[in-house]
């Protein structure tokens, strides 16, 4: 290798690598402000950027750090734990029911032979540009039809089988599911149902984790549907709870940092057992048409 070779390698690895270090602040810094913030008190919180100073170790006043705003939310009258029970369900059904029918509809689209499969495909296409907003009012109406305001299945029915989720899960069987497998499987007996449960689904293994990460972080999230579809008080998710702490008069910051920690902490837990599946999933998914 030529010394110009080996300098414009070095060059690259050091750029490449202060680009990393300069996206990471970006993305830790936010973090960090907010578990902080989470400890503070209210004075605390006004007063200072990030951590107090004071006479204590390393220059800090750590009697301004406390855990009251966290007790606020779980002993007070917020309802901070059944609201976080509430997403928990909420998300973890979504995503599991979810992922289960756009693997099933994603792997018959890609694998199977039918009579309007091409029809079933760009009607999949034509949903993926709708606009969701749009969706609201009809969504409303339906839901106001079938009698299922005010319920936790009028706002997960409608989330289980997104366009997007059977698009990737098309992409992602014809990436990964040899058509060669399926038709061996068939001569030796298989029915449909067996060699996508047995065969498909663990092929398909990246892009379940991938797309079970979306669908809980999108119902997560969900702040809007919540609100249009749930009256009920004690039916509420985190999301919609921790906005309901402040008022128009008044916003204690260190309680809504406090829930914000909260409800980042499920979702980033969630995130580090899949992250693998989620990297290579959206990857299968992306490279063939």
């Amino acid at each position: 290798m030529s010394a110009g070779s080996r300098k414009s390698k070095a060059t690259t690895f050091i750029l490449v690598h202060a680009m990393l270090l300069v996206v990471s602040v970006v993305v830790v810094v936010p973090l960090l402000y907010l578990v902080i913030s989470a400890f503070k008190t209210e004075q605390g919180f006004l007063e200072y950027l990030f951590l107090p100073k004071g006479d204590g170790f390393l220059g800090i006043d750590w009697n301004e750090l406390t855990t009251d705003q966290i007790e606020r939310l779980f002993k007070g009258d917020i309802g901070i734990g059944r609201a976080l029970a509430n997403s928990i369900f909420l998300s973890a059904t979504t995503a599991v029911l979810g992922t289960l029918i756009c693997a099933a509809a994603g792997y018959a689209s890609a694998a199977l032979r039918f009579r309007g499969r091409k029809s079933f495909e760009w009607l999949v296409l034509a949903a993926l540009i709708i606009p969701p907003p749009l969706l609201i009012a009809p969504s409303y109406q339906w839901l106001h039809t079938l009698g299922l305001l005010d319920s936790y299945a009028g706002l997960i029915l409608p989330a289980i089988a997104p366009a997007f989720g059977v698009y990737l899960f098309r992409q992602a069987t014809l990436q990964s599911v040899p058509s060669s497998i399926i038709e061996a499987a068939r001569i030796d007996g298989a029915g449909d149902f067996q060699i996508f449960a047995v065969i498909a689904l663990p092929m398909l293994r990246p892009m379940v984790g991938a797309f079970i990460i979306i669908t809980f972080l999108a119902m997560w999230n969900n702040f809007i549907g919540p609100q249009i579809v749930l009256q009920s008080a004690e039916k509420q998710p985190l999301s919609v709870v921790i906005y309901q702490t402040q008022t128009a008069y008044y916003s204690d910051y260190g309680l809504l940092m406090a829930g914000t920690l909260v409800s980042v902490l499920p979702v980033m837990i969630l995130f580090l057992v899949l992250q693998r599946d989620f990297i290579s999933g959206l990857a299968s998914g992306a490279v063939k048409g």
